[in-house]
C-alpha cells in the first residue's frame, strides 16, 4: 500500500490535520507534520490508540484485512462523561452492519484501512468533537450562573449596609439630643443647689455614665473606651463637673486600598540615577530596572541615566514628565542667595600680571611690594597664582601674579576672567614668545584692557622696538603708532619706569569707573585652594561684591562651611573683606576647585543644599566617565589593543597645580602608550594613597608634598615607587622618559658586509656552494643574508655553512675568499651578490 500524507488522511477521516497530528503524537508517532507521510505502522499505531481511548478492548490489528466475504455486524461503545457534577457517566452503543464487499473503496485504498476501521475512526472523531462542544457549553453556563449569584449577593449586601447606616445615623441623632438635654439640666442644677448637693449629683452622674449602654454595645468586649479623666477633679471656686468621654471603635483599619491609578508629575534633570528616578515616581528601583530591561537597556540601581532615556522610562510607566536643566535648578537654589539691590561705591582695580615664563613678572611684583611694604619672595618660576594688595595714591590696587609656564594655561585664563586690567610683561631681549601670544588671547577673550610692560631695559641686548613690531603683528598696537594700547619701558631689577607703570594703571582704573555694592551678601571667586595640615582646607578668595564677614556661611563649588577666620596676604587676621580684597578663608569642608564662584548663604542649610546638589552632579559625571572608560577598555581588549599604560597618582600642595599637572601629563599619551591619572588630591601622601597606588600599580608623584611616617613605612613594605618634585619641568620630563621606556623599540637593519659570487660548486652534503669574494665589510655565519641578482632581492634567509680552505669559520673579513652555503636555497648563480645584515633595536622617545 502506498504511503499517504497526514493532510490527506485527515480529509478522508473528516477531521482537521492539526488534530490528527496531536492524535498521532499521543499514539507515539512523533515528529509528524501536516505534510508528512504515514507508513502502515503509523496508521496501525493511530488506530490502536483510538480504540484504547474510547474504551474498546485491544485486539490484534497487525495486518489489515484485504476483503470481506461475509456479513459482519460490529457494536461500538462510546463513553460519555457526566454533564452535571455528581451524575453517573453513560455509554452509547453503535451497531454497524457491513454488506459483503468484493472490492475496496477509494478511501480504503488511500488510507490502507478496512471499511470497519475507517467507519470506526470517523465515529470516534465525531464523538470527540461533540464532547468538546458539550464541555464548552457547560462551562459557559456554569460561569453565567456564578456571575449572576455574585450580582445578587452584592445587591443584598448593599441593601444591608444602607439599612445599617440609616440605623446608626438615627442612634447618633438620639444620643446628641440626650446629651444636649443633660447639659441643660446640669446648668439648672448648678445654679440652684448648693455645694453638697452638687457633689451628690456629680457622683450620680458618674455612676450613670459608667454603666454600659446596651444599645451602643458598651458591654461587649469589642468596644474600646477612651477615658479623658478617670477621677473628678475640682478647681477652687468652680462648680463644673467632669464626666467621662466614651469613644467606640469597630476595630477596622481606616486605610483603604486606592482603586485609581496615581499619576505623578516627575521632574527630570539632565542626568539622574536609577534610584532617584524610582523615588520620584514612588516605586521600587526594581520596577525601573525591569522597564529598562524591557526597553533593551541593562542598568544598575546606581547607574546614571541621560534625560532622553529617563523620559522614555517615565512615560512607559504612565507618569507625566517635566524637563529641568541643571542650570535652571542651580539658578533657583542661588536665587535666595544672590541679592541684586545695594548701594554702589568706588573700589580699587584688580590687576593681573601675565606673560611668558622668565620674563620678569614676579620680579616686577617683588619690586612693587618691596618698595611699598618691605617684603619680598624667593626666586624661581611661579607655580601658584597669588594675590597681593599695594597702595597707590588714595586707593588700593590688587595684583594677581599668574604662572608663565605652558602647563598653567588654566590658571592664566582664570586670572584674565577675574581681573579689571591686564599687565602684559615682555622681555626686551627675548621678544614675543608662545605664552605671550596666549596671554593676549586670554585678555581679549575676557574683554579687559591691557597695558604692555617692556621689561629688562637695563640689559645690553634690549630691543624695545622689536617687541613693538612683534606685538603689532598680533594686533597689539602702541598708542605712539596710532593704536589704543599703552606701552611702558621698565626694569624690574633697577625700578626704572615702575612709577610710570603704576600711574598708567591708576589712569586706566579711573577711566573704567569701577564700583561695587558693599551692603549685600558677598560674592567672590576662589583664586586658589590648598589643604593645610594644622588648619584644614584653606581657600584664597577675591571678593567681587558685598562684604564677607567672619561667621558668614559660604558655599564654593562642592564645599561649604562657616568662615572661622580670614587672613590677608601678610598672614594678619581680618574681620571683614570688601570688594576687590583678596583674603585666605578658613572653614570650608574641603579643598574646592580653583576658579569656582563663592556665595555667602543665609543659613547653613541653604549652603549645604547647594553644595550637595553640586556633589550629586559631580558624582554622576564621574560615574558616567567611569562607565565610558570601562566600555572603552572592553572594546580595546576585543580589538586586541597592545598599548602600554602608565598609572600615576598625583598629590600636590594646591588645587591649581593639580589641575595643571593633570592636563600636562594626560597630553603626553599617544596611541602606543597611555598615561592614566588614577587619583589626584591636595595635601600630603597618606596610607590610603599608598594602598590605591599598590592596588593599581601606580607611580606616586608628590608635588611640593611629602608622605607621613605611616605612609613611608607602608611604601617600604609594599615597594611602591614614589617621586618628589618641586618644579613642574622635572615632573613632565621624568614622566615623558618613563613613557618613552614603555614604547616598543624601533627595529633597524644595518648592512655589515657584501660578498660577490664568483663560481658555484656542487656538494653532495650541502648542495650548491657559492665561491665568493668579500668586497665590503665582513660575513658572519650567525647573521641573516639576502641574495641579490642584478640588484634585486630574490631570497632572504640564513647561512648554512661558511668555509675558508675546507675549514669552517665564524666570519670572513673584507678582501678574502670563502665558500658560502645558503640554507634551503640552491639557485645561487655566478654574478649574484650575498648581502649580510644585522637587526638592531633603537630606543624611541616621545
Amino acid at each position: 500500500m502506498a504511503n499517504i500524507t497526514v493532510e490527506h488522511l485527515a480529509k478522508v477521516v473528516g477531521t482537521t490535520a492539526e488534530k490528527l497530528v496531536e492524535q498521532l503524537k499521543d499514539a507515539g508517532v512523533k515528529g509528524k507534520k501536516t505534510d508528512s507521510t504515514l507508513s502502515e505502522d503509523d496508521k496501525l499505531k493511530l488506530l490502536a490508540h483510538l480504540r484504547k481511548s474510547h474504551g474498546k478492548a485491544k485486539k490484534d490489528i497487525s495486518a489489515p484485512k484485504k476483503m470481506t466475504l461475509k456479513r459482519k455486524s460490529t457494536v461500538t461503545e462510546l463513553k460519555q462523561p457526566a454533564k452535571r457534577r455528581g451524575a453517573s457517566s453513560g455509554s452509547v452503543s453503535i451497531e454497524v452492519r457491513k454488506k459483503k464487499v468484493i472490492g475496496r473503496s477509494v478511501e480504503e485504498t488511500c488510507t490502507g484501512l478496512s471499511t470497519e476501521e475507517l467507519e470506526e475512526a470517523k465515529k470516534a472523531a465525531a464523538a470527540h468533537d461533540q464532547l468538546v462542544q458539550e464541555k464548552g457549553a457547560a462551562r459557559e453556563k456554569e460561569q453565567g450562573r456564578i456571575s449572576k449569584n455574585l450580582e445578587v449577593k452584592e445587591q443584598v449586601e448593599a441593601g444591608k449596609q444602607a439599612k445599617l447606616d440609616a440605623e446608626e445615623a438615627a442612634e447618633l441623632a438620639k444620643d446628641a439630643e440626650q446629651s444636649i438635654a443633660a447639659a441643660k439640666e446640669a446648668v439648672v442644677v448648678n445654679q440652684v443647689v448648693d455645694k453638697k448637693s452638687t457633689d451628690t449629683a456629680a457622683k450620680k452622674a458618674q455612676a450613670v455614665a459608667r454603666k454600659p449602654d446596651k444599645k451602643k454595645g458598651g458591654g461587649k468586649p469589642g468596644g474600646r473606651i477612651l477615658h479623658v479623666d478617670k477621677k473628678p477633679r475640682r478647681k477652687k471656686k468652680s462648680s463644673h463637673r467632669t464626666r467621662d468621654i466614651r469613644l467606640e471603635s469597630d476595630d477596622k483599619h481606616a486605610f483603604e486600598v486606592p482603586t485609581k491609578t496615581i499619576t505623578y508629575n516627575v521632574e527630570i534633570p539632565e542626568s539622574i540615577i536609577v534610584s532617584d528616578l524610582a523615588q520620584r515616581m514612588n516605586v521600587k528601583a526594581g520596577e525601573v530596572i525591569k522597564t529598562l530591561m524591557g526597553l533593551g537597556t541593562m542598568a544598575t540601581i546606581n547607574q546614571p541615566l541621560d534625560q532622553d532615556t529617563a523620559v522614555i522610562v517615565v512615560e512607559e510607566m504612565g507618569h507625566k514628565v517635566t524637563l529641568r536643566s541643571d542650570e535652571d535648578i542651580q539658578a533657583e537654589l542661588l536665587a535666595d542667595v544672590i541679592q541684586q539691590d545695594g548701594e554702589e561705591v568706588h573700589r580699587g582695580p584688580v590687576v593681573t600680571i601675565m606673560g611668558h615664563v622668565d620674563h620678569g613678572k614676579t620680579s616686577l611684583l617683588d619690586y612693587i611690594r618691596k618698595s611699598r611694604v618691605a617684603a619680598g619672595e624667593s626666586g624661581g618660576i611661579t607655580q601658584h597664582i597669588g594675590a597681593y594688595r599695594v597702595k597707590q595714591g588714595d586707593s588700593m590696587m590688587t595684583f594677581i601674579d599668574t604662572p608663565g609656564h605652558a602647563a598653567f594655561t588654566a590658571m592664566r585664563a582664570r586670572g584674565a576672567q577675574i581681573t579689571d586690567l591686564v599687565i602684559l610683561v615682555v622681555a626686551a631681549d627675548d621678544g614675543v614668545m608662545p605664552q605671550t601670544k596666549e596671554a593676549v588671547e586670554h585678555a581679549r577673550a575676557a574683554g579687559v584692557p591691557m597695558i604692555v610692560a617692556v621689561n629688562k631695559m637695563d640689559k645690553e641686548g634690549a630691543q624695545p622696538d622689536r617687541v613693538r613690531n612683534e606685538l603689532s603683528q598680533i594686533e597689539v598696537t602702541p598708542e605712539d603708532w596710532g593704536g589704543d594700547t599703552q606701552f611702558v619701558d621698565i626694569s624690574a631689577l633697577t625700578g626704572d619706569g615702575v612709577d610710570e607703570l603704576l600711574e598708567a594703571i591708576a589712569l586706566q582704573a579711573e577711566l573704567l569707573e569701577l564700583t561695587a555694592p558693599v551692603d549685600v551678601a558677598a560674592i567672590g571667586v576662589v583664586i586658589e585652594s590648598r589643604l593645610d595640615k594644622g588648619r584644614g582646607a584653606m581657600a584664597t578668595i577675591l571678593v567681587q561684591k558685598g562684604t564677607l564677614n567672619v561667621g558668614d556661611y559660604i558655599v564654593a563649588g562642592e564645599a561649604y562651611g562657616r568662615v572661622k577666620a580670614m587672613f590677608d596676604e601678610h598672614g594678619k587676621w581680618v574681620k571683614a573683606a570688601t570688594p576687590a580684597v583678596p583674603v585666605e578663608v578658613l572653614g570650608l569642608s574641603s579643598a574646592t576647585e580653583a576658579g569656582v564662584e563663592m556665595y555667602a548663604a543665609t543659613s547653613e542649610r541653604k549652603a549645604r543644599e547647594i553644595a550637595e546638589f553640586r556633589q550629586v552632579k559631580s558624582r554622576q559625571a564621574r560615574q558616567a566617565k567611569q562607565q565610558a572608560a570601562k566600555l572603552e577598555q572592553a572594546f580595546s581588549q576585543m580589538e586586541g589593543d597592545d598599548s602600554s599604560t602608565l598609572n600615576v597618582l598625583l598629590k600636590t600642595d594646591v588645587h591649581g597645580s593639580l589641575e595643571a599637572l593633570k592636563t600636562s601629563l594626560t597630553n603626553l599619551s599617544t596611541d602606543e602608550v597611555k598615561l592614566v591619572v588614577v587619583a589626584g588630591g591636595v595635601g600630603g601622601i597618606n596610607e590610603s594613597d599608598v594602598n590605591l597606588a599598590s592596588a593599581s600599580e601606580a607611580l606616586i608623584v608628590g608635588f611640593n608634598t611629602r608622605a607621613d611616617a605611616s605612609a613611608r613605612r607602608m611604601i617600604e613594605n609594599r615597594g611602591v615607587s614614589v617621586r618628589y618634585y618641586s618644579i613642574i619641568y622635572d615632573v613632565i620630563d621624568d614622566v615623558r622618559d618613563a613613557l618613552s621606556g614603555l614604547l616598543a623599540p624601533e627595529i633597524r637593519e644595518q648592512i655589515v658586509g657584501i660578498a660577490n659570487v664568483r663560481d658555484v660548486f656542487k656538494s653532495p652534503k650541502l648542495g650548491a656552494i657559492a665561491g665568493c669574494m668579500v668586497t665590503e665589510g665582513f660575513v658572519r655565519k650567525d647573521l641573516p643574508i639576502r641574495v641579490l641578482r642584478e640588484s634585486v632581492v630574490i631570497y632572504e634567509g640564513q647561512l648554512e655553512s661558511l668555509r675558508r680552505f675546507k675549514d669552517d669559520v665564524k666570519d670572513v673579513k673584507n678582501g678574502m675568499e670563502c665558500g658560502i652555503g645558503v640554507k634551503d636555497y640552491n639557485d645561487v648563480q655566478a654574478g649574484d651578490q650575498i648581502e649580510v645584515f644585522e637587526r638592531i633595536e633603537v630606543k624611541r622617545k616621545l
